[in-house]
């Protein structure tokens, strides 16, 4: 509950007026039954209408100030419980931002989403219910039991047996609901990581009338929330009864202890019992709002995990900015994933000179995206060192290191807007002129001219009425648009033709003379037009040279290149 209290901080003073006009909502309540006694007592007792007037006439002003507070306490508590939320998932969200991969992989996306959304929504209802109804409880119920007592002295033994009974089942309620509660969110996690997968790979799963598993699936996701909701429930559905009929027993015993009860005196019963079945409605919304708040309390704790990860990567007190010139160096680096028993990378070497094109290949699994992502920080070496022109990039400000590199995934991800829109993720205050340009050199121009809105023409969610190659060339422009010093190409003609690639790579060198380029390819064909060329196998290097010194000197690569070439070839 720490991190709610902290936010509840930053808005202590909207959040007091809410309780203020709270407690003059719960005083307007409790003054009403005292005032009803006096009307049956004081006035109908002695058929005297101008009191009954009177009293009646004090019970709706009473009530005027109620209705006046409630309006006030709905709107500062629907607005200040509102801002919170909006914050909180703010916060989270700079957070997440500032996460490395390592970060993501540990906490998984589908697990932040849930956070982000269903979490604070927990958080946000119970700030919401803490103005309009927590603190309304306990006014009203400690001020109903006080004027209980004083309408009825005699009962307090009564009363006090009932109070105890019912906060004893409040106290146990919350002692089995909390971790039920956190159990529910997990599972929640769950279901939004089958569903993401789900939506994220739907032609797979079309392609392979793979319909029916991921139904049992998700089926079997929903049965454990479905499980875990209905355990936590069941407390809710034990307790919440009980605590009613504990109050109303209370109730009949009250009315059945006052049977030689001076009837000159009936209406101090009727406001006893009122207060009573106060009692009875404070004590629900008590274990209401503790529910609430043993739910807010698991989520409080999922969203404070996300806001104190400490970041993987950590940023140097002083950190250095290079030249610029585009050496990259790889200093016995090894690397392994958080949790894997293997090193993905094992005592890489190797230097790229500046405006150099590097190819990169392997079989899939020896490393060629692991080590391209060491570049732009998206992870670190677990040993060794990544170096540009000289400087380790742990000592370097990770915008400025990512501002001067570019990187096109083999998976192209484009963002629902227009085509410029989507270029102009490569530098905001990037001209027309030059997104254009880099479309050209990305061949991406010609079918972006034959569209009906041509540069303005409208993207879907992920560039869905776009090929995938089409997708591929668009996301090669917007790195062009970065203007880089590195650029890191992680297999992104994958879905071109062999013409269309080569007319792409062709571009690629005539314009980019001064940029470093680190080329990832599955075929020998792609990489062959690079100045050299890295082979790797099981995170290893295998051998760095020309194509030529290569086949001559690394069997790997003479494998990779008998494979898909052939032997007929003397390369």
């Amino acid at each position: 509950m720490k991190l709610i209290v902290q936010y509840i901080r930053r808005h202590i003073g909207s959040f007091c007026a809410a309780i203020f006009f709270l407690t003059v909502e719960a005083m307007a309540d409790l003054l009403q039954p005292t005032f009803m006694s006096h009307i049956v007592d004081d006035g109908v007792k002695n058929m005297d209408v101008r009191r009954i007037l009177s009293y009646g006439v004090i019970m709706f002003m009473i009530a005027l100030v109620g209705a006046f507070g409630a309006v006030m306490r709905n709107l500062f508590a629907s607005r200040t419980s509102q801002t919170i939320g909006k914050e909180m998932r703010s916060d989270m969200f700079r957070k997440v931002q500032n996460f490395s991969l390592e970060n993501i992989d540990r906490l998984q996306p589908a697990s932040i989403i849930t956070r982000i959304t269903n979490d604070v929504t927990q958080v946000q209802e119970f700030i919401n219910g803490c103005m309009r109804i927590m603190v309304k409880a306990p006014i009203t119920c400690i001020g109903a039991i006080v004027l209980v007592i004083v309408q009825t002295p005699q009962q307090i033994p009564v009363l006090v047996v009932i109070l105890v009974a019912a906060f004893g089942m409040v106290a146990a309620n919350m002692r089995l609901g909390y971790p039920l509660f956190g159990i529910l969110q997990g599972k929640l996690d769950r279901l939004n990581n089958v569903s993401r997968e789900f939506l994220s790979s739907i032609r797979v799963v079309k392609a392979f009338n793979a319909e029916s598993q991921e139904q049992v699936k998700f089926e079997t996701a929903a049965r454990e929330l479905a499980g875990a909701g209905t355990a936590a429930m069941r407390v809710m559905a034990v307790f919440g009864p009980l605590i009613n009929l504990t109050v109303n027993l209370g109730i009949v015993v009250l009315l059945w202890l006052s049977q030689n009860q001076d009837s000159m005196e009936i209406g101090r019963l009727m406001a006893s019992v009122n207060y009573m079945t106060q009692i009875l409605f404070a004590m629900g919304m008590i274990s209401n709002i503790l529910n609430s708040a043993v739910r807010a309390a698991a989520s409080s704790g999922r969203i404070q995990e996300v806001l104190e990860e400490e970041p993987a990567q950590k940023m140097d007190d002083e950190p250095i900015t290079p030249d610029w010139k585009g050496e990259v160096t790889f200093e016995d680096v090894s690397f392994a994933y958080a949790g894997a028993g293997n090193e993905a990378l094992s005592h890489v070497s190797f230097c790229v000179q500046p405006g150099e094109t590097i190819g990169i290949i392997g079989s899939t699994g020896s490393g060629k995206s692991t080590l391209v992502n060491l570049v732009p920080r998206f992870y670190d070496a677990t040993r060794g060192k990544v170096c540009i022109d000289g400087i380790d990039v742990k000592k370097m400000d990770e915008k400025e290191l990512r501002r001067a590199i570019a990187v096109v995934p083999q998976k192209a991800l484009l963002f629902y807007g227009t085509i410029l829109e989507n270029l102009r993720w490569g530098r905001k205050e990037a001209t027309e002129t030059e997104m254009k340009q880099a479309a050209e050199i990305a061949c991406a121009d010609s079918f972006i001219m034959q569209t009906e809105n041509g540069y303005d023409t409208l993207l879907g969610q992920g560039g869905v009425n776009l090929s995938g190659g089409q997708k591929q060339r668009l996301a090669l422009a917007r790195a062009l648009v970065r203007n880089p010093k590195v650029l890191i190409l992680d297999d992104c003609t994958s879905a071109l033709d062999a013409e269309t690639e080569a007319a792409v790579l062709s571009g690629l060198r005539r314009h980019l003379q001064k940029v470093t380029v680190l080329l990832i390819s599955q075929r020998i064909s792609t990489v062959r037009r690079a100045d050299r060329i890295l082979c790797l196998e099981n995170g290893t290097v295998q051998g760095i040279g020309s194509h030529e010194e290569l086949m001559a000197t690394c069997p790997t690569y003479q494998a990779i290149y008998h494979s898909q070439i052939g032997g007929g070839e003397n390369g």
